[in-house]
């Protein structure tokens, strides 16, 4: 009998090594994110691909700002096994980075901590569309996160949500993203930098002809709304991925560019899969309760993270299927 007990104890724990620790947040599994090529990769040089929402505009008196609170970080880390999240931190005026500096700042230690806190990777985003009228300010920002949090392996920077169409690459947005990296670089050697990209973050083609050298670890953004971008955008990114840089989609929607409009499953469906086999992360746009299309809550939704499933607009239930279902590993420590 007491020769079946160890037997039994020992088939246990060899079962239980073998298999991955629900206990395990997202930081503890896959570790120190990296750029190998034209994929991000793990502590073990493996591709990761992860999943989760953004957070929309969080300046003062939008009313999005109400989300950014450990309470919604912690929500969609255990309801959605999301190893990642979004702060789209508002750059310019009107309630944003250069009218409001120190309330922004407080609301993005917010998320960050949050984030730390669950284990997750938080993207900390300089939200704007004219990123290179004020450089100091994206740098004195990034500085401050770099030295608050560059020694922890959840931070990803992204320095420029999305340059205009008449914004060009090589003489406006290389140049401005090189300044950046090298402040952020001068305090944190190794965390992942995404790059924004020409017309809205779909022009990955032209960072692909004219990459950044010299640093390490930088990924550059791609953005589409499934309602509106196709194929031609699909073959942008395809050929940026064969050309040798590595993407990250920071912003995607279920619907229309302009935010609105209804969920198109079909075009959502050709995204996904696109991203699965290309192992792209990705953050959908957007945990709010503004009446549009691409809200994942209704309005009105609480502030505090106790959704039910009939919080969630279509989009929301949608898009909850997706970061859900996207990782093996469950790190929500459901059974």
């Amino acid at each position: 009998m007491l020769a079946k007990s160890l037997s039994f104890i020992l088939c246990a724990a060899t079962l239980s090594l073998s298999l991955p620790s629900l206990a395990d947040t997202a930081v503890e599994h896959y570790g120190q994110l990296a750029v190998k090529g034209n994929r991000i990769v793990d502590q073990k040089s493996q591709p990761v691909s992860l999943a989760g929402p953004s957070l929309f505009w969080s300046n003062t008196g939008w009313g999005a700002d109400k989300y950014y609170n450990a309470d919604v970080v912690n929500y969609i880390q255990e309801q959605w096994n999301a190893p990642i999240i979004r702060a789209a931190i508002g750059a310019g005026l009107n309630g944003g980075m250069l009218s409001h500096a120190d309330e922004n700042i407080a609301k993005a230690e917010a998320v960050v901590d949050a984030a730390i806190n669950q284990g997750m990777y938080v993207i900390l985003d300089w939200h704007a569309h004219h990123a290179e009228d004020h450089p100091q300010n994206a740098i004195a920002f990034f500085e401050h996160f770099a030295r608050k949090y560059g020694e922890q392996p959840n931070i990803i920077y992204e320095i420029y949500n999305e340059p205009l169409a008449d914004t060009d690459w090589h003489t406006v947005i290389k140049p401005y993203a090189q300044k950046l990296i090298g402040a952020i670089r001068a305090i944190d050697p190794d965390n992942l930098i995404i790059v924004g990209t020409q017309t809205w973050s779909q022009d990955v083609d032209k960072a692909a002809d004219d990459p950044i050298t010299g640093y390490s670890n930088i990924a550059y953004t791609l953005h589409f709304y499934a309602g509106t971008h196709k194929a031609e955008l699909r073959k942008k990114a395809q050929y940026a991925l064969d050309k040798g840089i590595a993407l990250m989609v920071t912003e995607w929607g279920t619907v229309n560019a302009n935010g609105d409009g209804a969920v198109d499953r079909a075009s959502t469906e050709q995204w996904v899969a696109f991203m699965k086999r290309n192992q792209l992360s990705h953050a959908n746009w957007a945990l709010n309760d503004k009446k549009e299309g691409a809200s994942m809550l209704k309005p009105r939704a609480a502030a505090d993270g106790f959704w039910s499933d009939d919080d969630l607009t279509e989009s929301g239930s949608f898009v909850k299927s997706i970061v859900k279902g996207w990782s093996e590993v469950d790190f929500s420590g459901d059974e």
